[in-house]
């Protein structure tokens, strides 16, 4: 089965990179499954029944998220009604939305989990390595494959988490610095793993943002207005094939002016 997984996609700016680039990288790689984290989709932070709307008519699969998934007030009017989107699995089980869900492509059982780290998060979540213990447990005999959106700012966390669910897992692919990692590996027990995917949006950007506004921000140490930055694209994805033994993958980065 061949995965598309898609890095944090930023703004108007990101949306429009996946629709120039996605149909041609559908074309060349064939994906038959793809996973996009768009906790940024609108406006840079959190997302819009409009624009959930928008991305779903390009064959998305499943849209995973983090920390900025509840920054549209608006999210808690249609996320439960949603089942391919997701939010961290380690958020109390009171919180709206699901953390991870089971769907059904081409014959196979696909388990996404989404999953948010704590270090430098500064948000009180579950520990994320037994939450998935917990899911896991739940599922194993249940799905075909088990992949893994874990959104961090820490690497270590982030490495400590890819060997710990090694063998149970079947893809482990990190989000939220919008930074691309250039680790895409095979783990002893055959878990593919990459920290983080990176971004799709503005090249010429800090993290997707106009670099004047954070600028001053460093500067100042004041709250600034970020708006999502124009200009030059780029698109981010990790893709995998895995068939019966044999596991292939391929980091992909595609500018656009």
């Amino acid at each position: 089965m061949r995965f598309l997984l898609i890095g944090d996609v930023i703004g108007r700016t990101g949306r429009n990179t996946l629709k120039e680039v996605l149909p041609e990288v559908k074309k060349e790689y064939k994906p038959d499954f793809i996973v996009l984290n768009g906790e940024n989709l609108a406006g840079g932070y959190g997302i819009t029944k409009k624009v959930f709307n928008e991305i779903d008519k390009l064959g998305i699969d499943v849209i995973t998220s983090g920390n900025h998934i509840w920054d549209k007030k608006e999210v808690f009017q249609f996320i439960d009604e949603e089942p391919k989107l997701l939010r961290p699995a380690n958020y109390p089980p009171m919180v709206a939305g699901r953390g991870y869900g089971i769907y059904e492509k081409n014959g196979k059982k696909v388990a996404v989990i989404n999953l948010m780290g704590r270090v430098f998060m500064g948000i009180p979540l579950d520990c994320p390595f037994r939450k998935f213990d917990e899911i896991y447990e739940d599922i194993k005999d249940k799905v075909d494959y088990i992949i893994v959106d874990f959104h961090g700012e820490a690497t270590s966390e982030k490495n400590a988490f890819g060997y710990y669910v090694d063998g149970r897992a079947s893809i482990v692919f990190g989000t939220h610095t919008h930074v691309p990692t250039a680790d895409e590996r095979l783990l002893p027990n055959r878990t593919v793993y990459i920290t983080d995917v990176g971004l799709t949006g503005a090249y010429q950007s800090v993290i997707g943002i106009e670099p004047k506004g954070s600028i001053k921000g460093f500067l100042t140490g004041l709250p600034q207005k970020y708006n999502v930055a124009k200009g030059e694209k780029i698109f981010n994805a990790l893709f995998v094939e895995i068939e019966n033994f044999q596991i292939e993958m391929k980091r992909i980065q595609i500018k656009i002016s």
